[in-house]
């Protein structure tokens, strides 16, 4: 099951990504389809065929996005999360090798683009949370097992 977490940056996001895509997007494509249509013959006409499926797109992900909106929770910082890895924090862990990781700690809606971010679902994130700095977590994944120390934690206030 996926939690339906994110912070408020994620939120204001996915909020401008509905909005550009409803007033700026949608009606681009919509006129593009409309012209494309009045010069003829729609099956063999790439602009109609490839701004009608653009245009499907868009709504998809509109219809998506406003879903997937009501049932999100923002989970803001509190002063209880300091010292301890939770949600929205910046982590930086470290394995045997002295090879070092920094990432967020996010929602699932929030991942995408964004290398430094992993979802708390994540089995790396399963491992981490409610350790402190100096804590070794073990990560089983599907294909390895890795043991990594907690180095820093830190949150946007």
């Amino acid at each position: 099951m996926k939690t339906l977490w994110i912070t408020a940056e994620g939120l204001e996001k996915l909020k401008a990504e509905l909005d550009h895509l409803w007033k700026v997007e949608r009606p681009e494509t919509t006129q593009k389809v409309a012209w494309a249509a009045s010069l003829g013959d729609r099956s063999e006409n790439a602009d109609y065929t490839y701004n009608k499926k653009r245009l499907r797109e868009i709504d998809r992900r509109v219809h998506y996005l406003r879903k997937m909106l009501d049932n999100l929770k923002v989970i803001p910082y509190t002063p209880y999360q300091e010292g301890k890895v939770m949600f929205g924090a910046w982590v930086e862990i470290e394995n045997a090798k002295k090879q070092k990781i920094r990432f967020r700690i996010v929602g699932g809606e929030e991942i995408f683009e964004r290398r430094d971010y992993i979802s708390i679902d994540s089995p790396m994130a399963q491992a981490l949370l409610k350790k402190e700095v100096g804590e070794e977590a073990v990560v089983q994944t599907p294909t390895m097992q890795m043991t990594w120390r907690i180095v820093k934690i830190e949150y946007e206030k």
